[in-house]
């Protein structure tokens, strides 16, 4: 069984709405389910953006650089993240 992460301020691939973009952190799934995880490429440091829910709102379709993946909620809740800033969030060098 996977350990869930403490909702302590963490936030999961589960919390983020369509279209967010976030960065792994680190997982809290075990065994399989990490391995099956990791092999499709959801390692720490990989940004992710989330594309889209199923009309029943599970699975979520994810966009990792260079494929698209669908992940189940369960599974998606393992998975800690933080916010990826994108550009327009960081702030424009002060010209003088």
């Amino acid at each position: 069984m996977s350990k869930m992460p403490e909702r302590g301020g963490a936030r999961t691939l589960n919390d983020i709405r369509p279209g967010g973009r976030v960065r792994i952190h680190r997982h809290h799934a075990e065994a399989a389910v990490r391995q099956r995880l990791l092999d499709l490429g959801l390692m720490p440091n990989v940004v992710v953006t989330v594309v889209r829910s199923a009309p029943l709102n599970d699975p979520i379709e994810l966009k990792l650089e260079a494929s698209s993946i669908t992940l189940r909620r369960r599974e998606a809740i393992t998975i800690e993240v933080t916010p990826e800033e994108t550009p327009e969030e960081t702030p424009e060098e002060i010209k003088p």
